[in-house]
């Protein structure tokens, strides 16, 4: 698939779109685990055994330094939702794909928005694909414009 004309930041390898998938997959239960215990999300990669690979070392990089940033767009648009009352998997997941739409411009919206839904679909509520896709829908003009 190609990059739809957006450019890679420079220092960046090409990822083909199953390796961001699966670091998505990594990224989001390493950003569980952490929530769920109460440390950072780099704190929990670092107990893990297995060394992770670089995007999802950057996406949990990513997400720890700019989730004061990511939380208030999520709060300022999730209309009648707390962030304490959202499941904390679709928290999670809002987080990963705020930071990619924000943060990786190489990445397209549209790729980004239907990886999130999805992973909501599969791990978390019923309802959380809506969820997340019309929180995201609504959110990418404003973060990617």
């Amino acid at each position: 698939m190609a990059d739809a004309g957006r450019s890679r930041p420079a220092g960046r390898p090409r990822v083909s779109e199953d390796e961001r998938s699966a670091a998505r997959e990594r990224a989001l239960t390493i950003l569980y685990e952490a929530q769920s215990k109460s440390i950072t999300p780099r704190q929990a990669a670092a107990g893990h055994v297995v060394e992770l690979d670089a995007l999802t070392s950057e996406l949990l990089e990513g997400v720890q330094d700019h989730c004061d940033q990511l939380d208030g767009w999520i709060r300022a648009n999730a209309r009648n939702w707390s962030l304490e009352r959202m499941p904390m998997l679709d928290v999670n997941i809002l987080r990963l794909a705020l930071y990619e739409l924000a943060y990786r411009p190489e990445v397209p919206t549209a790729v980004v928005i239907d990886e999130a839904v999805e992973l909501a679909k599969r791990f978390s509520t019923e309802d959380s694909g809506r969820f997340v896709n019309g929180v995201l829908s609504h959110l990418a003009p404003q973060v990617r414009p």
